[in-house]
Order: C-alpha cells, then structure tokens, then sequence
C-alpha cells in the first residue's frame, strides 16, 4: 500500500556548479553543430578544473571541411559559455582558462549502426533504458521538491545576473525536504541552501539575510513554517566556487537533471548527445507520453519506460506503471502511448521536432519541467496528445 504522510528530499544545483558548467559547454558544442546541420552526430564530453577546460568525443558532418571549420570554434564556444554564467575568478576566468578541444570524427563503427541505408532504417544510438515520469503535484506536473530546488537557484541567478545582488557568485546548491500529507505536498521539513559569495567577510548569517527573501517568494504561501529548519552556507565560506573549488564532468548530475529521485532512471545523462542517442531523445519522449497521460486525467502518477538495442530502430519494449492511480488499466496506457507516437529516434526526432540547437538551455535548472518555446525548445513538455490518448482508451 502506498504511503500518504512522509516527507521527500530533492536536490539542484547551480549553471555555475562545476559539473553543470561542463554540461553547457557540452550542449553548446552540440547547439553549434546542429546549427549547422541538422542530422549533425555529436557526442561530446567536458572537464573541467582549476584554470582548465578539457573537451572530447565524437563528432560528424556530412561536409568534411565544414567539420574541421567548426573544430576551430570549439574554443571560443567554450569561453562563450564560461562568461555567460559568470567566472571571472583569477583561477577560473573566462578569458585566461585554457581551453584544450580532443574532439574527434564519429567513429564508422557507430555510424554504421545508426544510420538509415538501403532497407535499414535508422537506429538506436545505444542500448539501454529511459524513464518518464509525471505527477499532479505541481502545475508543471513535476514533483515538488525538485520543481522548487531548481525554482530557487534560477530566482538566485537572475537577481545575481540582473545586478541586483552582486555579492552572489554563480556555484549554488539547494535542497528542499517536502512534507507529503494525504499524498499531497504541503510544506517544507528543511531548507538547504549553499551559494558562493564574492565578499569574503560574509557569515553564513549574512548570506541568509539575502537568499532568504527570494526563497520565501518563491515556495508556496504556507509552506515555510517557525518549525522549518534553516542551513545556508552550513559550512562557513563558501568563496572559491566552481571548477576551482570541485572538479567538473558532463553527464555527472542525472537525477537533478530529472526528477529528483521521484522516479526511476535508466542511468545514461543528456548532455552533449545529439537525439540520435536514445539516452537522451527516448528519456524526453517518455516524459512527453507520461506528462500526457496524466495531463489527460488518464492517472496521477504516470512513469513510462522505454528500451533499445544499437542499431534497431523500434523500441524492444513500452511499460506503463499509473503507480495505482490509473482510471483505466496500465496495459491499455501502454497500449495508447504505443499507438499514438512513432518510437523509432526518428520518429521520436520528428515528432518533437529535436534536430535543433535547442540544448544549451537544458544544461542547468533540469531538463523537464519547463515552458515549451517557440523556437521548438522544450518541445517535449507540450501536452498535445491529451485528446489522442483519450480518445485510444
């Protein structure tokens, strides 16, 4: 029987945390290929520590020179995305870091089983299995303790970026317990939050006296109690930030890029993979079918599953769980999900119109969640299935 009173914790972290400062450097690389072209292949990997930026993996265009013409603005992309999210410190500093790109031509062993030819249709990019998930508990049908660890670090960002508190620096983690009664998030047990600061002399208590009020603004009236407890900066100083203080990787950070633990993941990360990777563009489709489902009133928790095998291009399986709150059996969800959308990488890439430098701005802050855009970012976020799966069930 499913518990109704607990309470959750979920983690974020910061653009300008180490690991999330090599995720956007790895989706810029891949933005700035599929600019170019479209059906780019792109698998790349960033590290990073004091005063350097290390950046390798897989690439391919279908014109030879325009590859190696883009392996030469690896650099400048690099730099481009150090000095958006902020470093100008003397060992991380976006101008004088150094910046070594290993990047090298996709390999034709995985090409050729990704690629369409003669009566093979397109492939996996990998095996393995992608998780999808949805839940009622917040607008955005995202569970609400990594909904509202991401929510605080973004309003953190943008009053830092905005100028309006300069003493913040861009490395910042947070973390929310949430009180569940009935099922249903009600307040916060605990409040974690961790930001770097420029001035050296502030205490923990005067780091508090300014994050406080833009947490308080941004959980729901109520959820902050006398009996919620406080940690900001718990350690003490927190002045040497990022890739200077804690060495960085790509990939490094899945469950914040998710759900915060609420739900299963299938253990591969997004960041720099173009959606031939079923990593990447598969994880997204489930949540887009989960995110349906429950959006159709089909259940209130949805998790989907999905698997692959390289080079095979239709899924070996599809598994629906409502989670006991389904309004029809598991197996017709499965059943619909299956019918109403095209589950080959293709399939998936068409239908959520993928081949586009739309990846940058997934790299921090999470990768679901978030208001589809015009230019066709977050796409998988749309709920414009809801009247085909009724419809199906």
């Amino acid at each position: 029987m499913a518990r109704n009173n607990y309470t959750f914790t979920s983690e974020s972290v910061s653009e300008g945390h180490p690991d999330k400062v090599c995720d956007r450097i790895s989706d810029a690389v891949l933005d700035a290929f599929l600019a170019e072209e479209p059906e780019a292949r792109v698998a790349a990997e960033t590290f990073a520590t004091t005063n350097r930026v290390v950046i390798g993996g897989e690439v391919g265009l279908s014109d030879k020179d325009k590859l190696h013409e883009y392996m030469g603005r690896i650099e400048e992309i690099a730099r481009a995305c150090i000095k958006d999210i902020g470093y100008e410190q003397d060992k991380f500093h976006h101008e004088t870091v150094e910046v070594t790109n290993l990047l090298h031509e996709q390999s034709a062993h995985i090409a050729q089983g990704v690629d369409a030819s003669g009566e093979k249709d397109e492939g996996a990019g990998d095996q393995g299995i992608m998780f999808g998930y949805a839940t009622t508990e917040t607008d955005a049908l995202m569970p609400a303790p990594i909904q509202y660890s991401h929510a605080i670090l973004r309003r953190l960002a943008e009053v830092r970026k905005s100028g309006a508190e300069p003493t913040l620096g861009p490395d910042a983690k947070s973390q929310l317990s949430v009180v569940y009664q009935d099922g249903k998030p009600v307040g916060v047990s605990s409040i974690v939050l961790s930001t770097q600061h420029l001035d050296a002399s502030m205490t923990s208590d005067d780091v508090r006296a300014v994050v406080e009020p833009y947490i308080r603004e941004t959980l729901p009236e109520g959820w902050i109690s006398a009996a919620t407890e406080w940690h900001v900066n718990p350690t003490g100083k927190f002045v040497i930030g990022g890739p200077d203080g804690d060495a960085g990787l790509t990939g490094r950070k899945i469950i914040v890029d998710t759900y915060g633990g609420a739900a299963p993941h299938g253990g591969g990360a997004f960041s720099g993979k173009d959606p031939t990777k079923v990593d990447r563009s598969a994880a997204y489709a489930a949540r887009y079918l989960a995110k349906n489902v429950v959006a159709a009133g089909l259940a209130e928790r949805c998790t989907i599953q999905l698997s692959y095998a390289i080079g095979v291009s239709k899924p070996l399986s599809i598994y629906a769980d409502t989670h006991g709150t389904g309004q029809v059996p598991d197996a017709a969800i499965e059943e619909a999900v299956s019918n109403a959308m095209d589950l080959t990488p293709r399939g998936i890439r068409e239908h959520l119109g993928m081949n586009k430098p739309i990846y940058q701005r997934t790299a921090a802050y999470g990768h679901f969640g978030r208001e589809p855009s015009a230019d066709g970012g977050f796409s998988w976020e749309k709920t414009d299935l809801v009247d085909v799966l009724k419809n199906a069930v």
